[in-house]
C-alpha cells in the first residue's frame, strides 16, 4: 500500500509541483486535509496486519485508557454519528476486543473498556501507527514534530469555545 501512495505521487509529482504554488496551498484547512488524508492511507496500511482502520483503531485506543468512554462520548469525542460507533464497536466486540458495560451513575450509559485482547492488540499497532506517523513526519527535526504536535494539539483543544 505505501508503495502505491509513492508510485502515485511521483507519477503526478509534476502536477503536485505546479499546483504547489497556488493560493490554495497555504490555506491551513487544506493543508490540515492534504496532511490527514495521507496520514490515513499511511496508518490505514500499517493497521491492516491487525484488522483494524484508522476509525476502529481510534475507538480501541480509547477503550484501552482508564477514562470508562461512553459510547455517546466516543461519537462526540470522535465527531462520528453515534450509528458509525456503534458499529465499530459492534465489530469490535465481536471480534472479543471490547466489552460493553453498564454506567456507573447511569446504568442506561454503554461503557467501552478493553479486553485483554484488545490491549495487547492495541500495544502492537499503536507501535505500527508510530512508525507510520514517523515515516510521515521524517522531513522533520525532533523540535519541529513536537511542535507541529503541540500547536494541533493547542487549534484543536482550545479553539472551539464549548471544549474550553
Amino acid at each position: 500500500m505505501t508503495q502505491q501512495v509513492n508510485d502515485a505521487t511521483e507519477s503526478s509529482g509534476g502536477a503536485s509541483a505546479r499546483l504547489a504554488k497556488s493560493s490554495i496551498s497555504t490555506d491551513i484547512g487544506f493543508l490540515l486535509a492534504k496532511l490527514h488524508a495521507a496520514g490515513s492511507v499511511l496508518n490505514n496500511a500499517a493497521l491492516a496486519e491487525f484488522g483494524l482502520k484508522e476509525r476502529s483503531y481510534s475507538v480501541l485506543a480509547l477503550a484501552c485508557g482508564n477514562l470508562g468512554p461512553t459510547q455517546r462520548e466516543l461519537a462526540e469525542f470522535l465527531s462520528l454519528d453515534p450509528s458509525q460507533i456503534v458499529a465499530l464497536i459492534d465489530e469490535l466486540e465481536q471480534r472479543g476486543l471490547v466489552e460493553r458495560r453498564p454506567g456507573i451513575s447511569d446504568r442506561r450509559q454503554k461503557l467501552v473498556a478493553a479486553t485483554k485482547a484488545g490491549r495487547t492488540l492495541h500495544a502492537a499497532a499503536q507501535k505500527a501507527t508510530r512508525a507510520a506517523e514517523a515515516r510521515q513526519l521524517d522531513m522533520l527535526t525532533g523540535d519541529e514534530v513536537a511542535s507541529l504536535r503541540s500547536i494541533l494539539h493547542k487549534a484543536v483543544w482550545s479553539g472551539n469555545p464549548a471544549d474550553r
